[in-house]
């Protein structure tokens, strides 16, 4: 039996609206065991300025490296090299759950396996594989095609025998892709109906891709479970995302670096040039929904141009411009993550029963947002992943 206990001298809980003090965390095989005030003991104890639930990242695409010119290309050999890589620093950075929201050929799939056979190190993972948009839609590059409620339901169940997590859908075109524009609706809600009924059937959560309005609401009408990006949302869409507890996934980080790095550091213009037209859309919606009391998960859009798999603390930042206060961005990145994924009864709080993973800070967040970046160790499922001391 692996034990490990740990003295929280300020512990966030992710479900508190306020921080306890000296609390004592007990940890047995993986598990949190018991949560005590602090007290004298037996056992080796591991002393923290401050301890918060392992973060989540909701929105990345793990094989795709960052920091490289638009016109890049990369063998799938060095994709999988990255692919590594970028595990390791998502733990680094705190971040003990990811959700990967489409890779080429199902390769995420084979990336968790790797992790949980402790082949390499990195943060536990649910995958969507292969995204599914219309031909010649947002992604085709790389996902599945289809056209048609038919063809869409074979898709559904093609990459529900593959194994994956969620399902990934397209509702309007993107930034990434050249020759669509963000603000289009792709599929109707028709199709993404009998997707996303397929998904729920097999017990599995839906996300869209969706940035213009009519493409947002055709996923709403669906019964889409989370909104990614949500650049153009109005009050119906918040209406509805109200009445039906869709997530939203804001991805700030995404226009915002493209924007920070522009054409001069090798941004395609295309892409430079559509994000400026959605990115003060974007942030007012953001700012839309906190104040409707939409339910609101971080997710970063790593992978896209300069959005470091490193940097999950950077949207945490954004958040905090728009007044978000700081302990709401940490339920952001914590509880309402978990929600937004499905996995709160084990992950997503720092609570007897569930997985112990949690992060050491060697200052208050609730401070500076940016304290999120002095980490001093990481513990996935009980174990220390990270230390920095």
């Amino acid at each position: 039996m692996s034990k490990l206990v740990v003295h929280a001298k300020m512990m966030i809980d992710g479900v508190s609206d306020t921080p306890k003090k000296d609390q004592l965390i007990s940890i047995e095989d993986g598990k949190i065991v018991s949560i005590d005030e602090y007290h004298e003991t037996n056992e080796e104890v591991i002393h923290a300025n401050v301890v918060a639930p392992g973060f989540f990242n909701c929105h990345v695409h793990i094989m795709e490296p960052v920091g490289f010119g638009a016109n890049k290309e990369f063998t799938l050999m060095e994709k999988a090299f990255y692919a590594q890589k970028h595990c390791k620093e998502y733990l680094e950075s705190g971040v003990t759950f990811i959700r990967v929201v489409g890779t080429e050929e199902n390769y995420d799939l084979q990336i968790k396996e790797a992790i949980e056979n402790h082949v390499i190190e990195g943060p536990h993972m649910y995958c969507a594989g292969k995204v599914i948009c219309m031909t010649g839609g947002h992604g085709w590059q790389e996902g599945i095609e289809a056209d048609g409620k038919d063809t869409c339901l074979k898709a559904v169940r093609t990459q529900l025998r593959s194994g994956v997590d969620l399902i990934k859908i397209m509702a309007t075109g993107g930034v990434m892709t050249k020759g669509v524009e963000p603000g289009n609706a792709q599929f109707t809600v028709d199709e993404m109906k009998v997707m996303i009924e397929e998904a729920h059937k097999a017990g599995r959560k839906t996300a869209t891709h969706a940035q213009g309005l009519q493409g947002i609401k055709n996923a709403l009408y669906a019964g889409i479970d989370s909104i990614e990006h949500g650049c153009f949302l109005d009050d119906e869409c918040l209406e509805r995302m109200k009445e039906q507890n869709t997530f939203l996934v804001p991805t700030l980080c995404a226009p915002q670096c493209i924007i920070d790095k522009g054409v001069e550091k090798g941004v395609a213009k295309y892409a430079v040039d559509k994000t400026l037209k959605v990115k003060d859309a974007h942030v007012e919606s953001v700012k839309k929904a906190y104040e409707k009391g939409i339910q609101i998960a971080l997710g970063t859009d790593a992978g896209t141009p300069f959005n470091y798999h490193s940097n999950t603390a950077y949207e945490m930042e954004l958040l905090a411009r728009l007044d978000i206060s700081n302990m709401d961005i940490l339920k952001m990145a914590t509880i309402n993550s978990a929600r937004c994924v499905g996995v709160e009864k084990d992950y997503g709080s720092i609570e007897v029963g569930k997985q112990a993973d949690l992060v050491c800070l060697n200052e208050n967040p609730l401070e500076n947002i940016s304290n999120v970046r002095k980490i001093n160790k990481v513990i996935q499922s009980g174990k220390i992943v990270v230390d920095n001391d």
